[in-house]
């Protein structure tokens, strides 16, 4: 298949697949496939997330990054890792990159129902921060929504691989997959930043597929094949979807797990509190 450069991250339409028309759901996988093979990120419209819970979440993730420090930090368990509640600024880094990314965040991760199920024991409880009750209803209601969704474009990437349509279903069950509101917090003096300090810097996500909600600002670009970064220019509506390494190895490297960053915003635009909100979807153990 010749190579193609898109000027910009495909938009297609979850409903297509979900419709029930065998046309439509050809098309979509088609279109998916193509896409995944060349720049590795799609738009998607149509994914279950309603405007009341997007709202409603951001709310209340604003909330909590807007608390003080010392508030944010009774729910930073190091002894964790960082798989479940706050994750401080600093503490992250890109692989191969020495300067810590400028962001902030906090993990809400899978939640097994069965307690009979042994891959309950692996997963830690999740932290939610006592000041703010809301805080779990609506990202526990966005984590479901999103693996919904997860699990629909994983079904038509199985059909685009020639594999059964339900082939990903068994192996994502319970995954270890990760809700992750990031705050990119406004930089005070960014004349004083080392000079490769940026919110995200360039790197690829290490599970099967990355659903990233609508970004309140932006700054996210993805690294066309070509050496030209992409601006990511996604609607409110849309999520996008893009494949991580993971999937890039199961596949033989035909879908393409592809380099993204988070670069800073304009110096007029600094002081704006900016927000993703992306689910890290991967599979059990």
């Amino acid at each position: 298949m010749a190579e193609i450069l898109y000027d910009e991250v495909p938009s297609l339409d979850l409903a297509d697949f979900t419709s029930g028309d065998a046309i439509r759901k050809a098309a979509f996988v088609a279109n998916l496939g193509n896409a995944y093979e060349n720049i590795g990120f799609v738009s998607i419209k149509n994914h279950g997330l309603s405007d009341e819970l997007v709202a409603n979440l951001y709310g209340s993730i604003q909330k909590f990054f807007s608390m003080p420090d010392e508030v944010k930090k009774k729910y930073e368990i190091m002894e964790l890792a960082g798989q479940r509640g706050y994750i401080s600024k600093g503490r992250e880094k890109a692989k191969d990159h020495a300067v810590a990314d400028l962001k902030e965040f906090y993990h809400v991760g899978q939640t097994v129902t069965d307690a009979n199920d042994p891959i309950k024991k692996e997963y830690p409880d999740n932290i939610f921060p006592a000041e703010l009750p809301e805080f779990a209803t609506y990202t526990l209601e966005a984590y479901r929504t999103l693996e919904a969704a997860g699990g629909h474009m994983l079904r038509a990437i199985a059909l685009y691989l020639g594999l059964d349509e339900n082939y990903f279903d068994s192996r994502v069950k319970f995954g270890n997959s990760i809700l992750r509101p990031l705050h990119y917090f406004p930089i005070e003096n960014p004349d004083l930043l080392p000079p490769d300090a940026v919110r995200a810097a360039a790197h690829g996500d290490i599970n099967l597929i990355t659903l990233l909600m609508g970004a309140s600002a932006e700054g996210l670009q993805v690294l066309r094949r070509d050496g030209k970064w992409i601006p990511i220019t996604a609607l409110p509506e849309q999520v996008v979807v893009n494949v991580g390494d993971m999937l890039e190895r199961l596949t033989n490297k035909k879908l393409k797990s592809t380099i993204h960053r988070v670069v800073n915003p304009p110096r007029e635009k600094n002081g704006n509190f900016s927000l993703f909100h992306s689910f890290l979807y991967a599979p059990t153990f």
